[in-house]
């Protein structure tokens, strides 16, 4: 009797032990799925954003048309290795921080879309 009553121990031991493997499984997947969904839609994007800036200001040069973190708009007259020098107006010249470069405005691009239009609005007549 007592070696039934030792087998009836270790089968209700395991079964116990397979419940609370479940249920910690159950609880760890809407964890790992709402950090894979934050990592997909918030993070993994906002790096890409971050790198793109980054490849942005490395590569402003002389003549570049730039528009600042405040809204001024210039052309760039000189590069050095941490600041920018701005040319906002004929005499007026404005020394920015690398960082507080918001956008470079590309005139091929706006020619290109120019273009375009222009084919597109051929076409239609």
């Amino acid at each position: 009797m007592s070696f039934i009553s030792f087998l009836d121990g270790t089968v209700a031991g395991a079964a116990q032990s397979a419940s609370s493997t479940t249920q910690f499984v159950s609880t760890i997947v809407p964890f790992v799925l709402i950090i894979g969904i934050f990592y997909f839609f918030l993070i993994r994007p906002q790096n890409k954003k971050q790198k793109e800036t980054e490849k942005m200001i490395a590569a402003l040069k002389k003549g570049d048309k730039v528009v600042t973190i405040g809204g001024i708009h210039g052309v760039v007259s000189s590069t050095k290795e941490k600041t920018v020098i701005v040319k906002v107006d004929d005499n007026c010249k404005i020394e920015f921080s690398r960082s507080a470069i918001a956008g470079v405005e590309n005139p091929e691009s706006k020619k290109d879309e120019t273009k375009s239009e222009e084919a597109n609005s051929s076409e239609a007549k």
